[in-house]
C-alpha cells in the first residue's frame, strides 16, 4: 500500500511539474495524437543527433496518468540512443499489459514504474500510453529525416 502511495506521488509531481512541456520549433518530427476514447491529446516533438535523441519536447492537455506518463516518457528517453528508447518503451508496453501482474524494473524504467497500478484498468491504459505511441511515431519519422 505506501508504494501505491510514492507512484501516486510520482504520477502527480509529473502533472504538476511537467518536464520539457514546450514545443520547440527545430525538431526533426513533430507529431499529434489523441486518445479518442477519453479525449487526450498531446503533440510531440524529437529532435536527433545521429542515433542519440536530443530532444523530446511536447505539448498536451488531459488527464494526469496521459500528461504524466509523457513528462516521464521525455525525461527518460532523452540522451538515449534510438535502440536504448526501443527497449524501454517495449518494457512500458509490456507492463502496460500486464493487467497488474507486473511490477516493472526500475532499473530500465526508472519513474515510469509508478503506472504498474495503472494497467489494472483498461480504459486507462490507453492514457498512459499516448505519449509512447507519440514518440514512436515520431522517432521514426525523426529517423528518416536523418537517413536523407
Amino acid at each position: 500500500m505506501q508504494l501505491d502511495s510514492l507512484y501516486q506521488e510520482v504520477i502527480l509531481d509529473h502533472y504538476k511539474n511537467p518536464q520539457n512541456k514546450q514545443l520547440k520549433s527545430d525538431n526533426d518530427a513533430q507529431v499529434h495524437h489523441v486518445n479518442p476514447s477519453c479525449g487526450d491529446e498531446v503533440t510531440l516533438g524529437v529532435k536527433l543527433v545521429g542515433n542519440l535523441i536530443e530532444s523530446i519536447n511536447w505539448e498536451g492537455v488531459g488527464c494526469s496518468i496521459s500528461q504524466a506518463s509523457t513528462s516521464i516518457l521525455s525525461d527518460l528517453l532523452i540522451g538515449k540512443t534510438l535502440e536504448e528508447a526501443a527497449l524501454i518503451s517495449e518494457n512500458f508496453l509490456h507492463l502496460m499489459q500486464s493487467k497488474g501482474a507486473e511490477e516493472g524494473d526500475p532499473e530500465v524504467l526508472e519513474d515510469a514504474v509508478a503506472f504498474a497500478g495503472v494497467s489494472k484498468y483498461p480504459a486507462r491504459i490507453k492514457c498512459a500510453l499516448l505519449g509512447w505511441m507519440a514518440f514512436k511515431d515520431a522517432s521514426v519519422q525523426a529517423r528518416n529525416v536523418e537517413a536523407k
